[in-house]
């Protein structure tokens, strides 16, 4: 790809995150409870009132990083949006319970966050995972930074130790029996978003908060790695405690999506810590052998999940296209192209952005489509969902248009 069509491709995601912004500003914004609707039809109709709490965090983190790091979008409107839906995630997210009777944060139980809300914030349900907790300590952080607020940073921090407590040292506080025929796994989910947490929680604040989640984020990429399985042919979304292979579908589940995100993870902790042996092992297994792996060689996409032995997923949309695996790939092969100036990365980035750019955007009602057939068709035409919201799609948009104005600086 020349510096022409690399110019050509930075325009044309510049105007798509100007037009998913503008999608969001116009239909998501509960103006009589506060925080965002994320079940928007194709036309920008709500269809559902719920509030999903990561779906709410998400929001809030991104229309923070782009009014804090991107001039265009330095507007009084997308800073209220933002505190306003962080005010929502203060006043409610956090519920009582989470199955520890003590009433220290440390053990549990009252930092537990809901995975769902009515419209005036009544909690609907809980999810015995570590995710509420996580998108609420990156939205709080985030907005701390571009409202000075302390009290923000220091939820954010509280909430993290609350984390990291529940992985590494007792996750009885998620509300999770300890049933007999239930075997430990290693979900490289966890890892993976405590990492992000740790370099979202460190950015720019310097060396001694670096150092102080140092050894946290070693072990965080220690866990990834454990997922290179198969002498190095595969990475599996689960594994055991001690880095063996699970038996069963769960041991042979890959999701290349997730495995693409974890290689861009990754590629920043190793600029961050000059980590070349590290760098390397992200691109060769995180980036392109989940590559290699998922796209689909008949149709072109990514497939959604794939069974390491070629058996039919236990998820049976695993042949569909989704919005953000494309979205991880386009990062992924970017930022590695970024690094290292391989021009097989950077053909790898032309082949994902043709196929996303012509499959995902809504020309006609803007933002894009969420899921596709295998063969590329919408299968639904809904904006946002209990899972799609204001995250996936801006972010990818975000840091390639960055990328690509810091590889066109250098080029001129």
């Amino acid at each position: 790809m020349s510096v022409l069509k690399l110019d050509e491709c930075r325009e044309r995601i510049r105007k798509e995150l100007d037009d998913v912004v503008n999608f969001w500003l116009k239909y998501s914004h509960d103006t009589e409870h506060g925080g965002f609707f994320t079940c928007i039809g194709r036309d920008g109709t709500v269809y559902d009132e719920l509030k999903y709490v990561w779906l709410q965090g998400r929001q809030v983190w991104m229309y923070c990083r782009l009014y804090r790091t991107m001039e265009r979008f330095h507007k009084p409107e997308i800073l209220e949006a933002a505190k306003t839906g962080g005010e929502f995630l203060r006043r409610f997210a956090r519920v009582s319970g989470g199955g520890s009777s003590s009433s220290s944060s440390s053990s549990g139980g009252q930092w537990k966050c809901a995975f769902c809300l009515t419209r005036d914030g009544k909690a609907v349900k809980i999810q015995r995972t570590i995710f509420s907790e996580c998108f609420y300590v990156m939205a709080m952080d985030e907005l701390s930074r571009v409202t000075g607020d302390k009290d923000m940073q220091l939820e954010a921090e509280q909430m993290m130790e609350q984390l990291v407590y529940w992985v590494r040292v007792d996750g009885s506080g998620l509300g999770r029996p300890r049933l007999p025929g239930d075997v430990p796994a290693n979900s490289m989910a966890v890892p993976m978003m405590l990492l992000c947490l740790v370099q979202q929680l460190t950015e720019g604040r310097g060396p001694e908060v670096a150092q102080r989640y140092r050894e946290l984020g070693s072990w965080c990429v220690q866990q990834i790695l454990q997922h290179i399985q198969r002498d190095g042919t595969a990475i599996l979304e689960n594994v055991s405690l001690d880095a063996a292979e699970l038996p069963g579908c769960q041991g042979r589940q890959q999701n290349p999506g997730h495995a693409l995100e974890a290689g861009w993870f990754l590629l920043q902790y190793s600029a961050e810590w000059g980590d070349k042996e590290l760098q390397k092992t992200a691109i060769d297994k995180f980036v392109e052998l989940p590559y290699r792996c998922g796209w689909d060689k008949e149709h072109g996409g990514l497939f959604y999940f794939l069974d390491v032995d070629g058996h039919c997923p236990t998820q049976l949309e695993w042949n569909m296209k989704l919005w953000w695996p494309h979205c991880e790939a386009l990062i992924a092969f970017l930022m590695a192209y970024s690094q290292t100036k391989k021009p097989e990365l950077l053909d790898r980035f032309s082949q994902v952005y043709k196929y996303t750019f012509s499959h995902f955007p809504d020309a006609q009602s803007g933002e894009w489509f969420g899921y596709l057939t295998q063969d590329g068709k919408v299968a639904l035409d809904f904006k946002g969902g209990p899972f799609k919201g204001f995250f996936h799609v801006p972010r990818c948009l975000y840091m390639c248009e960055r990328i690509l104005d810091d590889l066109l600086a250098s080029e001129n």
